[in-house]
């Protein structure tokens, strides 16, 4: 997949062909077909020679030679086109650091290049290659502070899906701005927590901005892992130092596992967008326990309520749990808001909900997001909550919870209705490790709410009391006629 070119790409009309002999001719390093190819996308000039792309996306999966590409481009921006500053980010510094101290060994080993070196610093955490005129290749980490205070003519962004929220991006990208700039950010496929990378894929294909590119090798989504083509057509190192083979046994492995090993395969090896990498319910599971004809009205005497507001304060969810009467869990969203103000919508209908369905408790997370907004009911009690109705917040540990929920669902001990929101919520909601536990990530960008008031809600119904029943507290009428048969047995007079 690839953005189309303004017109026939050639020497003239694209700086990849130079790059191409560059590698070469000069770094003796020639690039492999794939990497040529993008190089010549990468290249593709306006007419008044600028880079048509101010941002391009690379994406293919991993061990296919990115590294390999980056160091040719870099050392080429330096030292032909002689930009002031290069810029690599990455979210692990350790990949952009890769990057940089083989570019910086070239710079001393190939005796071309070696007369404009300058400067090596590795210092307190610092990488910066200084080149003569004052040119610099520095990296950073991709974080709200990269590259503010920068002018930078190249900003190479690395593992792009790693970035799960706009912080890093909204840093470094407004610094690139010169006329002449240009962003090249690689990656594989990521999961949906992958939010740069996925609006700004999605925004090249859909063509909203003529400067904005994308260069791809990945397998259709529906592909089998273990299919061959779909393994050529992502990974075009193959044939050349690439054991197809190995992929191979991989996809084997992970077909048979499923779970974690298949999701981390397909977006490794495949380069296919997944749902979650690290899921924290078994989404197979949690599908199969889907029943869109259940019904709590026959357990309305168990009934809880768990509510749960997303960090940005633009979903909140409630939603129903009881346990039913084959011992199962029971789980039905009540309702949920979306949008600017959404908690406050909650707040604003939960009087209605309550009235309408008497649960016996409802409950909350007071160490999330619903804490602020519930806080007045944490405090006194206000008199439009129905009698009867406990208010607790759920003060065990969330991870336990989370855990516990998680469990049951790969037990089979839950059921649900088969909620297009829920289920989005519960099967996308990955890991965020506590300890030697977890918890359902929360982020502002990937909305759990749903998860969180579905763990919620299941822990809320398996804790309550059981609700008293005509066994086991008979009515009065009940208990003054067994009262009266124990006293006329006994040959006394009912009363005395």
């Amino acid at each position: 997949m690839c953005t189309p070119p303004l017109r026939e790409l050639t020497p003239e009309t694209s700086y990849g062909f130079d790059v191409i002999r560059f590698a070469r001719g000069v770094l003796e390093m020639p690039l492999l077909p794939w990497q040529e190819t993008a190089a010549i996308h990468i290249g593709e000039l306006l007419p008044d020679g600028r880079p048509r792309f101010r941002i391009i996306l690379l994406l293919v999966a991993r061990q296919n030679g990115k590294t390999e590409l980056l160091i040719v481009l870099i050392l080429y921006w330096l030292y032909v086109h002689q930009v002031k500053l290069v810029l690599g980010t990455s979210t692990n510094l350790d990949y952009a650091y890769e990057s940089w101290s083989r570019a910086a060994d070239m710079t001393e080993d190939v005796e071309v290049l070696s007369g404009e070196h300058f400067k090596r610093r590795e210092a307190n955490g610092q990488q910066k290659l200084t080149l003569t005129k004052r040119r610099v290749y520095k990296i950073g980490a991709a974080n709200r502070r990269g590259g503010r205070s920068l002018t930078i003519d190249r900003l190479v962004a690395d593992e792009l899906r790693e970035q799960h929220s706009w912080d890093a991006w909204n840093a470094a990208e407004p610094a690139c701005s010169p006329m002449s700039a240009q962003i090249v950010a690689l990656s594989n496929a990521g999961d949906d927590t992958s939010v740069v990378l996925n609006s700004l894929r999605a925004d090249a294909i859909a063509g909203l901005d003529p400067r904005l590119g994308l260069i791809e090798w990945s397998a259709p989504e529906d592909s089998e892992p273990d299919s061959i083509d779909a393994i050529l057509q992502a990974n075009p190192r193959v044939g050349h130092g690439l054991d197809i083979d190995a992929i191979l046994g991989h996809a084997r492995r992970a077909k048979a596992k499923g779970g974690k090993e298949l999701t981390g395969y397909k977006t490794e090896k495949l380069c296919i967008r997944v749902k979650a990498l690290d899921a924290a319910v078994d989404a197979g599971k949690w599908n199969d326990a889907g029943d869109r004809a259940l019904s709590l009205a026959a357990v309305r005497d168990r009934l809880a309520l768990c509510l749960d507001v997303a960090p940005d304060g633009m979903h909140a969810t409630l939603t129903a749990a009881a346990v039913l009467d084959d011992g199962k869990i029971g789980l039905r969203p009540v309702a949920a808001w979306s949008g600017i103000g959404a908690s406050e919508k909650l707040m604003e209908d939960l009087p209605t909900w309550l009235e309408e369905l008497k649960p016996r408790v409802l409950g909350w997370f007071p160490a999330g997001p619903a804490a602020a907004c519930v806080a007045q009911l944490g405090k006194n009690r206000p008199n439009w909550v129905p009698r009867g109705v406990k208010v607790t917040d759920i003060r065990s540990d969330v991870p336990g919870v989370c855990m516990a929920f998680a469990a049951k669902v790969a037990t089979g001990r839950i059921r649900h209705s088969d909620d297009p929101l829920q289920n989005a919520h519960v099967t996308q909601a990955e890991k965020l490790t506590v300890g030697d536990s977890w918890r359902f990530r929360r982020s502002d960008e990937g909305h759990c709410d749903g998860a969180y008031a579905a763990a919620g809600g299941a822990y809320l119904a398996e804790t309550m009391p059981k609700p008293r029943s005509s066994k086991s507290m008979p009515s009065r009428a009940v208990r003054a006629a067994r009262a009266a048969a124990a006293a006329a047995a006994a040959g006394a007079a009912p009363g005395g």
